[in-house]
């Protein structure tokens, strides 16, 4: 059987901090990833003991942080912006270690498929500098697929020289965006894999061409004002996630699943039928 925990987005229950830590421990999730760029939770928000007190109150329900959200929704290809993303991504770094967790994940924008674009160079010399500053505390700041394939992704990672940029590896986002096959993605990604989404879709348009508007807005070259795609309940979607759970244990991932639902009527509802199909189809293989 795979040895994958479970883990939940904190935010997706759509409770109060502390109500949605008690719901996840309820489902028999554990592990939590919080987003931490706002809300009560932000990392210029929640400061000194107050952190501390959430820290304890996680542990004593059984549970411990997969991850924090440093996703600020404006990505990393605009010079001018990047010295104060980059400043901040570092204090949600350091407030990961205070949660006992080394990662962070986020979008840094659509990698480009042309590495002498230049673009390309920004990200990369913002992300080389986020890699020194992970790899200096034993950290990861995880990029979460979609906006790109994974070939084009892995290709830019390799040119940092290092892990502190990793992967969160998002199945659905794969799928309905790019329609980039997740279990190819899983063994072209392994070296770099250090957290997952468990979240499913349906991509709406074959003839997708993504292309960035605004940060990480996706949009195509003939979009038409019909949505592209379309996220769905665990387990409904197009995502094999039998084929991807075999792929994640075949690389040796050890890492947690955790559920995240942005939308739907009863996103509590719909983790805990996510929990139950990832339980039961972790149990048949």
């Amino acid at each position: 059987m795979y040895n994958f925990p479970i883990g939940v987005l904190l935010q997706s229950f759509k409770l109060e901090t502390y109500e949605a830590v008690k719901k996840a421990a309820s489902i028999g999730a554990k592990g939590l990833q919080m987003h931490a760029t706002f809300g009560p939770c932000a990392f210029n928000e929640l400061v000194g003991d107050a952190r501390r007190e959430l820290l304890n109150f996680v542990k004593d329900n059984g549970l411990c942080f997969s991850a924090l959200c440093g996703d600020f929704g404006k990505g990393f290809w605009r010079p001018e912006l990047n010295p104060q993303l980059i400043e901040d991504s570092k204090r949600i770094m350091d407030m990961a270690r205070e949660m006992e967790t080394d990662v962070v994940t986020t979008h840094i924008g659509v990698v480009p498929s042309d590495p002498n674009n230049d673009r390309y160079k920004i990200m990369q010399e913002a992300c080389f500098e986020l890699a020194q500053y992970a790899d200096n505390m034993g950290g990861h700041f995880a990029i979460e697929t979609g906006p790109e394939t994974a070939e084009v992704l892995v290709g830019f990672l390799d040119t940092l020289g290092s892990t502190g940029v990793a992967v969160n590896l998002d199945p659905a986002n794969l799928m309905m965006v790019k329609r980039d096959d997740p279990v190819k993605a899983v063994h072209t990604l392994k070296k770099y894999i250090v957290h997952t989404h468990a979240k499913d879709g349906i991509n709406l348009n074959p003839n997708c061409n993504a292309e960035e508007i605004y940060g990480i807005t996706i949009r195509h070259d003939d979009w038409d004002g019909k949505p592209d795609f379309k996220e769905v309940p665990l387990g409904t979607g197009q995502v094999d996630f039998p084929a991807y759970l075999k792929a994640l244990d075949e690389i040796g991932y050890k890492g947690f699943l955790t559920i995240e639902r942005e939308c739907g009527e009863d996103p509590a509802a719909d983790i805990v039928m996510a929990a139950d199909f990832l339980r039961d189809t972790i149990a048949k293989n």
